[in-house]
């Protein structure tokens, strides 16, 4: 759902991008409740595996793809702070290093795709965790799967405040919203497996988990420690290692191989514009580089530009992540 330059006009552009700063501002103030040493390197890897999904469209319908979002897995998985933080970090690589993205419509993609599938998908989980008693993979299923058709409604309702051709607002509302639920269906599953898979191996890790699930038992040389409260012990930081290189091998395989089986149909924004007759507003990127259309432009293999910006995502969210943790973080 990237959105292009030249969908918006200029002033919906920049109202966008105050918003998006906006947010992120805050979310960097509200990571420091998320944020330590020991979960720091999760966000990072979080924001890599995000980056690294959404290289593979899957068909939805006939000459329609879709690809994970990942805001409603951020939010689940690091917290929704440090998950609008981590969607943040990928928006921006994908828009300058990949021309995924308009640079003039960034904003606008990190609020629709960024802030509202957070904000969205982590009011759901919390509302079914809630009221399933506790059933993390379940609530995580249906946050996943409402969050992408809000996003699709968000940029409906944008477009047509702002956007450059006139559109029937209900007919691309019915369009959008139609094609991005089955979009949902896959999120929603890829976060709902995700999500279990995490907690299977580290409940710890999971911040949507915590106070649900029963503590964690880590047996070791010394005996067994229970956690306290679904954190993870000080004395277990050497623990979270082969779970972030197994994370990190995993996100590279997908970027670096999965991607070349990638489904190379238009994706539900791309598909709806042109059935809808804007798609050409679209301009050209603003800038080019070799890596743009992953690798397309510089004739590198989708598999290498892949790689690269797995490794840009993983040192920027990273990055980020350690500079927007609690000042205590150190004696976590």
């Amino acid at each position: 759902m990237h959105v292009p330059d030249g969908f918006f006009n200029a002033a919906t552009s920049i109202s966008a991008g105050v918003v998006a700063a906006a947010g992120v501002t805050v979310c960097l103030r509200g990571a420091r409740r998320e944020l330590d040493d020991r979960t720091a390197p999760m966000a990072g890897l979080v924001a890599a595996f995000i980056f690294a999904v959404q290289m593979l469209n899957f068909p939805v319908a006939a000459g329609t793809s879709g690809h994970l979002l990942g805001g409603a897995l951020a939010a689940i998985l690091v917290g929704p702070y440090t998950g609008v933080l981590c969607m943040a970090v990928v928006l921006l690589v994908q828009g300058v290093f990949f021309a995924d993205g308009g640079l003039t419509a960034l904003g606008i993609n990190i609020t629709i795709m960024g802030v509202v599938t957070v904000v969205v998908g982590w009011g759901i989980f919390r509302l079914v965790a809630g009221l399933s008693r506790g059933r993390v993979a379940v609530a995580a299923f249906l946050a996943a799967l409402v969050s992408v058709p809000a996003s699709a409604l968000a940029f409906t309702l944008l477009f047509w405040i702002g956007g450059t051709a006139p559109i029937e607002v209900g007919a691309v509302a019915a369009a959008m919203g139609g094609v991005h639920v089955l979009i949902g269906i896959g999120e929603a599953l890829i976060t709902a497996m995700t999500v279990g898979a995490v907690l299977a191996v580290r409940p710890d890790l999971v911040y949507g988990a915590r106070g649900l699930t029963k503590p964690l038992v880590l047996r070791g040389a010394e005996g067994e420690t229970t956690t306290v409260g679904g954190q993870e012990p000080a004395a277990a930081p050497g623990m979270l290692k082969p779970f972030l290189l197994g994370g990190v091998g995993l996100t590279l395989v997908l970027a670096g191989v999965v991607s070349f089986f990638a489904s190379s149909s238009p994706d539900g924004l791309e598909a709806v514009a042109e059935n809808k007759g804007f798609l050409g507003q679209a301009t050209d990127h603003l800038v080019t580089w070799g890596l743009a259309d992953y690798g397309e432009v510089g004739g590198i293999p989708v598999g290498v530009a892949g790689i690269i910006g797995v490794g840009l995502v993983l040192l920027i969210a990273g990055a980020v992540a350690y500079a927007a943790r609690g000042r205590d973080a150190a004696k976590v």
